[in-house]
């Protein structure tokens, strides 16, 4: 999936010249916590995000000061950004290395869009489908080419619709992966019990009265 289809191309942004209370304001008022500092020509120069403001919140009468202050002055200069067409993944990568709660998106030294972490997250629920009834099962399997269509078999068999398959390294064997399938149904024990028949390592939910 690329960025440009979950970004938000309704981007509000502020320039260098702009004040602390300005960003205030407007976090505020449109609930938001990233603006991107941009030039008259559209330019990203710069991103305040609501930790900056904080960080300078006026303090012991010093409101004049602080509110006053210009966005170029506490703003994270010459930001991490993406483009449309980077993928999902890579960009959660930057986001977690990096630790950045935003990336503008830029094509043509232009600002297009922006994504947060929000967007990855709620993404990230949606391609798991974790926010839809159903049961997850963790299935151990050897790392070799087309085990996950062996796999895959039990699920068609037993006509259980897969809402999404995740696979991490077994942390035990190297030689192994771990298969999180989560399927739309409430009850797995069918599937359970058609995977253990054909051979498969359910890790997860052991259920008690079913060798797994």
């Amino acid at each position: 999936m690329l960025i440009e289809e979950i970004m938000n191309t309704d981007v509000i942004t502020l320039k260098q010249d702009d004040t602390v209370k300005d960003a205030l304001q407007i976090m505020r008022e449109e609930r938001i916590r990233h603006i991107p500092i941009v030039t008259a020509d559209g330019e990203v120069v710069g991103i305040i995000s609501d930790r900056d403001l904080k960080t300078n919140t006026p303090l012991n009468g010093q409101e004049k000061v602080h509110y006053d202050m210009p966005l170029c002055d506490i703003m994270t200069k010459n930001p991490i950004v993406g483009h449309p067409m980077d993928f999902v993944e890579e960009v959660a990568v930057l986001f977690y290395e990096h630790r950045i709660g935003s990336l503008p998106v830029v094509t043509n030294n232009q600002l297009v869009g922006i994504i947060t972490e929000t967007d990855l997250l709620y993404k990230y629920i949606e391609l798991t489908g974790a926010h839809q009834p159903g049961s997850q099962i963790e299935v151990r399997v050897p790392n070799l080419p087309g085990i996950l269509y062996e796999v895959s078999k039990v699920f068609h068999e037993h006509k259980i619709n897969v809402l999404s398959v995740l696979v991490y390294p077994d942390k035990e064997n190297e030689s192994n992966k771990i298969l999180v399938v989560r399927i739309k149904t409430m009850n797995p024990l069918p599937i359970i019990e058609g995977l253990k028949e054909s051979g498969f390592e359910v890790l997860w939910p052991n259920v008690p009265g079913i060798d797994v």
